[in-house]
């Protein structure tokens, strides 16, 4: 079995909670959604073997943790159970990046997971049907593990869908943070406030561990 990657390269971590931390990423190729705001379109891959990819990653160092990136690497779930058995050998952090939605293909996985890093898609701001039960799905196998969940703020996006995000967020309080990043083609003033409106909007609802994060690797200019 094979996996279709589209790059690996260190850089540092620009978004969430583990912003500034030195990561390897492994970025896949493919995702299972087609979000109006997502910035990493994917034109091309190399195909790897989990020995293949092992001994790539094996000539790094000095990162925090591995981050599976992509795309959406879940879409290749059965590749990476067979990779991150080999990397359990090896013993770095397995940071995974996720649109929170396969629920399913995760529970393959979990046990091989230390950091979670899932979105939950709104409506209003990427242009997709609502996926409630599966983030839900999603964050009760994720709970367990060192999980943050990331929303991103646009012009478009609606309280609705942050009430929405409450309802099911609000039996992991305390346990999971919260990051509201403004997407990065409406930065500015109005997005500014209305996600200083929706930490308020968390609040009320008991989710009180909310933090307004941009992304930081682009205004730095770093990759």
């Amino acid at each position: 079995m094979k996996a279709k990657i589209s790059e690996i390269f260190e850089s540092v971590q620009g978004e969430g909670l583990y912003t500034g931390e030195r990561q390897l990423f492994i970025r896949f190729y493919g995702c299972n959604l087609s979000c109006s705001f997502c910035d990493t379109p994917l034109a091309h891959y190399r195909e790897y073997s989990a020995q293949n990819l092992r001994r790539e990653v094996a000539a790094y160092d000095g990162y925090h943790s591995v981050s599976l990136t992509g795309g959406e690497p879940l879409v290749q779930a059965e590749f990476l159970v067979s990779f991150l058995s080999l990397m359990r050998q090896d013993a770095p952090k397995i940071y995974l990046e996720t649109n929170g939605t396969l629920w399913r293909k995760f529970s393959l996985v979990r046990d091989d997971v230390d950091i979670v890093a899932m979105d939950i898609k709104l409506p209003s701001s990427g242009g997709q049907k609502p996926r409630w039960d599966e983030h839900k799905r999603f964050l009760e196998l994720a709970a367990p593990k060192d999980t943050f969940v990331k929303i991103v703020v646009g012009l478009s996006t609606q309280a609705q869908d942050i009430v929405a995000s409450s309802v099911i967020l609000a039996p992991f309080s305390g346990r999971i943070p919260v990051v509201l990043q403004p997407a990065w083609q409406d930065m500015g003033p109005e997005v500014l406030e209305k996600m200083e409106v929706f930490k308020r909007l968390f609040a009320e609802h008991g989710l009180n561990s909310v933090h307004i994060l941009s992304q930081a690797h682009k205004l730095a200019g770093i990759k």
